[in-house]
């Protein structure tokens, strides 16, 4: 339980790189196509992040049915934090923090692994400490 949490934080640390929004309101010009601007890295990036939120919610999902097995938290306390509405904000914020981080492309490409490779949730967290090795 201990290793999700500790990713978490992890990826939350690296903070959000928000990016400015133009708009072209009131300019009388119609809106154009939408292009993505962003690196094929960041774009790739973006994917594994996208894909590794939801499965790292229920990874944190599946340590709070032990602990609540365990006696270390009540059914109460599970109830509220393994809410539809609860898991799908943890899993946009794990998203959002992730996608705003800036990995090299290493990094990314660990992301990437970890995410198709690993099915069980100890191994993809265990994958996923490779994130900060050099």
């Amino acid at each position: 339980m201990m290793k999700n949490l500790v990713f978490v934080l992890a990826i939350a640390a690296c903070g959000n790189k928000g990016q400015t929004q133009v708009s072209n309101a009131g300019s009388g010009d119609p809106p154009g196509p939408v292009r993505d601007t962003r690196t094929e890295l960041e774009q790739r990036r973006d994917t594994a992040c996208e894909t590794l939120g939801p499965r790292i919610t229920d990874c944190a999902v599946a340590d709070a049915k032990v602990a609540l097995g365990a006696g270390q938290i009540k059914q109460k306390d599970f109830d509220e934090i393994t809410k539809p509405e609860i898991k799908a904000k943890n899993s946009k914020d794990f998203i959002d923090k992730c996608a705003g981080t800036e990995f090299s492309s290493r990094q990314v490409r660990v992301l990437e692994v970890c995410q198709s490779q690993e099915t069980e949730c100890e191994p993809m967290l265990s994958c996923l400490d490779n994130l900060n090795k050099q």
